[in-house]
């Protein structure tokens, strides 16, 4: 049995979205993969720009792995630098990949990026500094104040960039 021409293929496949507009495939793949390269970019840039260059290098107050050696510490430092920068570069090829293929939309791009420095940072502040326990913020003063303003910041980040991808969200469907 033959495919009539009133049923759409697989690379046209069109879905209706909850309010009404008809979406295609490939709109749909577009986006995800925008959130996705805005993401990884955001997690690249908050771990090898934010937490690596100013709270490792430049303020010295903490190491990646600070239960070792000095050594260790700046070994894991590498690691978690070259790590940071291969999340930051695969952002950038998606992100390249997509704008060949017809085009970014730069406001759900930079909502996911925003998303991605908090989700980073949140990620970071409880899971390596509250409950790995493997470095803290900085030694030598109560944490309370710098806890506080580092997840409480995380999730600023995390909310404007959800915020931000709503509304792009809600902008598409409205054309």
């Amino acid at each position: 049995m033959g495919m009539s021409t009133a049923e759409p293929n697989a690379r046209d496949e069109a879905r209706t979205g909850p309010s009404g507009v008809v979406e295609t495939h490939d709109e749909r793949r577009t986006g995800k993969r925008t959130v996705l390269s805005g993401f990884l970019f955001g997690c690249g840039i908050a771990a090898s720009m934010i937490d690596l260059f100013i709270f490792h290098l430049g303020l010295q107050w903490h190491h990646f792995y600070d239960l070792s050696t000095h050594e260790i510490a700046l070994l894991t430092d590498g690691i978690f630098h070259a790590f940071g920068w291969f999340i930051t570069v695969w952002g950038l090829f998606l992100l390249a990949d997509i704008r060949r293929r017809g085009g970014v939309n730069w406001k759900c791009w930079a909502g996911a990026v925003v998303l991605g420095v908090g989700s980073f940072q949140l990620l970071d502040g409880v899971l390596n500094h509250k409950i790995l326990g493997i470095h803290q913020i900085r030694y030598g003063v109560d944490l309370l104040l710098y806890d506080t303003v580092w997840i409480g910041s995380a999730v600023l980040f995390m909310v404007i960039g959800l915020l931000v991808l709503r509304m792009t969200r809600s902008s598409r469907r409205a054309r």
